[in-house]
């Protein structure tokens, strides 16, 4: 890295080449800015973000998902990633801890957080736990747009434990 350059500037290189279009090129300059600063926790969270959603690299995201934690644990915007990927990779205990230590940190959505919590619990058949948390999201929710989609999760949930209930029939004669 240029010995001109801070670590600073090489990020917002970084990320202007990713506005761009130039994957290689921001790839290189993460790199780059690691090798020089190992404690930048914002260039850990955009090559967690890169290898999760770009390369489907699940390993090697959630290393550096958490490698950003560890530098930055008020780092608010690799919560929700970090949340998502756990989830993807069935790893319930570690959800659970990521998404507790999400709700401690200021600037982390917290409506986002329960409704990825829902979604946990809906994957794993625990719709009365699912329902509890897409309640929570809609509580914590101030995006418009987001209410609609979180009421479509309520309505799938309780129809999934409406579909569990014992059938009684009563036979008449």
């Amino acid at each position: 890295m240029d010995i001109y350059t801070t670590a600073d500037e090489k990020y917002l290189q970084a990320i202007e080449e990713l506005n761009w279009g130039e994957l290689p090129k921001a790839l290189q300059y993460f790199n780059e800015l690691i090798a020089f600063d190992p404690d930048y926790a914002r260039a850990y969270f955009q090559l967690g973000n890169l290898y999760h959603y770009r390369f489907k690299d699940y390993k090697t995201a959630g290393y550096y998902y958490k490698r950003c934690i560890e530098l930055d644990a008020d780092f608010p915007e690799v919560y929700e990633p970090y949340l998502k990927l756990v989830i993807t990779l069935k790893m319930h205990k570690l959800a659970k801890q990521i998404a507790d230590k999400a709700l401690c940190v200021a600037g982390v959505c917290e409506a986002r957080i329960y409704e990825n919590l829902g979604l946990h619990a809906e994957q794993q058949q625990n719709f009365t736990t699912a329902a509890h948390y897409f309640k929570k999201a809609e509580l914590f929710n101030a995006v418009q747009d987001q209410h609609s989609v979180l009421q479509e999760h309520q309505d799938r949930i309780k129809n999934k434990l409406n579909s569990t209930k014992a059938m009684i029939y009563d036979l008449q004669g």
